[in-house]
């Protein structure tokens, strides 16, 4: 597991989180106007490409001292609920990709990593809510699994994948029947 640490370096370096070092203080608010400017202008872009680079913009430019990850993933919601598209709970299963996914966009601007977070969480809460409204019984993946005589592991390599309808719920993987 990465631990996101912060410091002052020295002079130059304002604060550093893993290897990012964020811009100096005196830059931020600049920053950050441009960056809503970008989401702005961007709005004839695919809404999860456009959340994408707001949250990975965002956390470049790292304008407060903690905190920032929370901040961001607030803006995400609010940016989709903003357009009508429900919000997302980003989990950390897989940190490794979520911190990648920085590091991409560090090292080369791109979204795409992010893009993918972005656009699963998006489906399973879609798939969540409309399970709900429809008034399926809700079961576990592994019950689902025995259910239908289908490999566990296969299915949950499509829930991550995200090409069966099936969300995260408290930790444990469930579809709706």
């Amino acid at each position: 597991m990465t631990l996101v640490k912060f410091q002052l370096i020295k002079k130059d370096e304002w604060v550093r989180v893993g290897n990012h070092i964020a811009p100096d203080p005196k830059f931020v608010l600049d920053l950050l106007k441009e960056m809503l400017v970008q989401y702005q202008v961007s709005d004839a872009k695919n809404i999860v490409e456009r959340v994408a680079k707001l949250h990975l913009t965002f956390e470049h430019v790292y304008p407060f001292l903690g905190g920032n990850g929370r901040i961001g993933r607030v803006i995400i919601n609010y940016a989709l609920l903003r357009e009508n598209y429900v919000p997302i709970n980003i989990k950390f299963i897989n940190r490794k990709e979520y911190y990648e996914a920085f590091q991409e966009f560090d090292n080369n601007g791109s979204t795409k990593i992010m893009e993918d977070i972005i656009g699963k969480a998006l489906c399973q809460s879609y798939h969540k809510r409309l399970a709900y409204l429809e008034g399926k019984k809700i079961i576990s993946l592994s019950e689902y699994s025995k259910k239908e005589k289908i490999s566990h592991s296969n299915l949950l390599n499509k829930a991550n994948r995200q090409t069966i309808p099936a969300f995260m719920e408290k930790g444990i993987w469930k579809i709706g029947v």
